[in-house]
């Protein structure tokens, strides 16, 4: 553990989270994280169940005093996101991750921090372990694969458990209180293609130093996606000069707006060909450049000639429709919400793009507070690639978790916020999707809020926590919890 967060480490969340660091916990790799968690249970005497989907639940009884109050359900998820520099030699299948501190933050070396979720999990674990603590029975609920469709809330069985109350750690902004957030899909659309051999000249075009982002929180700060920025370069490309295209991809994950992706393509091998076709990139990406330069000022881009040889492209009717496939499927924000100033209703992301040998992937999340829109999206996509003669799915589903009107426990953060800080707590929705539709589904008329300390860039290689906030929310928490609820 860094040396500073052991000196200001309060009631040991700093040192619970620099233990899950060290536990790789990619989604769909949480066995590992799960085990961990069920020796602390163990090891502290706490019931608990770790079921097939190796979601955790923990509980811990009500202290004297506190055994007629209603129970509290902490929630949060031990996955997280794994983002790298391209130059990494980090293995997130068994690397820790390494934590630095910089002045008020912590983040990681070339890495996501992890931060998203795993300050829950150590806020939990925390509260558990502290027996000085006064609180009524506390249910701890840690989910996984929250990040690819939240597969594991899905397969909770909550059938045991009696809260009244939820309490989800999963936000990113101290201060706010979250009531509400997006439902969303993850659907994939699959175009075949078709190759022949040509001889020529391969040439490599990479596209980097975009921002990238969460999906739902940072759609609305008008990313470029580089998936789409590749695909319009290569739609202006065509006009000015011929090629044929061998590869491209671009993005790892749905839910994060791609920071870079690059294409390998084939020209004809004199030498005059290739200095006309650099020439025309470079002009292309001038104007991108100058387009994008308040939103995404560290665009870069490179071209290499990588020899001549005979290569298996796509042949023209296979890179038409491709093509006009990554041009026109929608991407960003769709509607803003009529109800609340500022938030996003509805919006999609092409997370993920990838050429392979017989056929096209592109993986979109979507989100939206609105079912109805969220379905007109859906079939956006499925007619748009049916169309060129491909196949649509929806590999996951989330329902969104709507406002209620009537809430004690959002009345009772609202009040000790007031009390402790001397101003209101603000009260929002997020465009982000949260597990709480789903957990909300089934246990209904559980009264659910979402809090969270101070965190940036969630899902990039410059996510980033700050200590001082994760230390106040964490007290706020205990405050919020050992007053009864009334």
């Amino acid at each position: 553990m860094d040396k500073y967060l052991e000196q200001i480490d309060y009631k040991g969340i700093f040192k619970f989270f620099s233990e899950i660091s060290k536990i790789p916990r990619g989604s769909g790799n949480e066995e590992e994280i799960s085990k961990y968690l069920e020796e602390f249970a163990k090891a502290r005497n706490l019931e608990y169940n770790r079921d097939s989907a190796n979601n955790i639940i923990i509980i811990k009884e009500a202290t004297p005093g506190y055994e007629d109050e209603p129970a509290i359900m902490l929630q949060g998820h031990m996955d997280m996101v794994c983002e790298k520099k391209k130059d990494s030699t980090h293995d997130f299948t068994k690397d820790p991750i390494k934590l630095l501190v910089d002045g008020d933050y912590l983040h990681a070396d070339g890495t996501t921090l992890g931060a998203d979720n795993g300050i829950a999990v150590a806020y939990i674990m925390a509260l558990l372990s502290d027996e000085n603590l006064k609180h009524p029975r506390l249910e701890a609920v840690i989910t996984t694969d929250e990040e690819v469709g939240m597969h594991g809330a899905k397969a909770l069985d909550l059938s045991n458990l009696k809260a009244k109350y939820m309490i989800n750690l999963d936000s990113e902004e101290e201060g706010y209180l979250l009531v509400s957030c997006a439902g969303g899909l993850t659907a994939t659309c699959t175009l075949p293609i078709n190759r022949i051999v040509k001889k020529g000249r391969k040439i490599s075009v990479n596209i980097g130093g975009l921002k990238g982002g969460h999906s739902g929180i940072d759609i609305v700060n008008n990313r470029t996606n580089a998936n789409k920025l590749l695909a319009r370069l290569l739609f202006d490309l065509k006009k000015k000069c011929s090629y044929s295209v061998l590869h491209m991809e671009g993005g790892y994950k749905d839910n994060v707006i791609t920071r870079e992706a690059f294409a390998e393509i084939v020209i004809e091998p004199e030498a005059d060909m290739y200095r006309q076709i650099t020439n025309e990139i470079d002009e292309i990406m001038e104007v991108y450049k100058k387009e994008l330069r308040s939103s995404e000022p560290d665009l870069n881009f490179s071209v290499k000639d990588l020899g001549e040889g005979e290569f298996s492209v796509l042949d023209s009717e296979s890179f038409e429709k491709l093509l006009f496939l990554l041009v026109q499927i929608p991407y960003g924000v769709q509607v803003m919400s009529s109800d609340i100033e500022g938030l996003v209703e509805s919006s999609l992301n092409l997370g993920i793009f990838r050429l392979e040998d017989k056929q096209a992937i592109v993986c979109s999340s979507v989100r939206s507070s609105k079912s109805s829109y969220k379905k007109y999206i859906r079939d956006r996509l499925e007619y748009l690639v049916s169309f060129l003669g491909g196949s649509f799915e929806v590999r996951s589903e989330y329902p969104a978790w709507e406002f209620s009107k009537e809430s004690k426990l959002r009345e009772h953060l609202q009040k000790h916020y007031k009390q402790m800080y001397g101003k209101e707590m603000k009260v929002e929705a997020i465009h982000a999707g949260l597990e709480c539709g789903l957990i909300a589904e089934k246990m209904p008329g559980l009264d659910i809020v979402s809090i969270g300390p101070d965190m940036e860039r969630v899902h990039t290689i410059e996510e980033r926590l700050s200590i001082s906030s994760a230390i106040r929310v964490y007290q706020f928490l205990e405050r919020v919890i050992e007053d009864k609820i009334r």
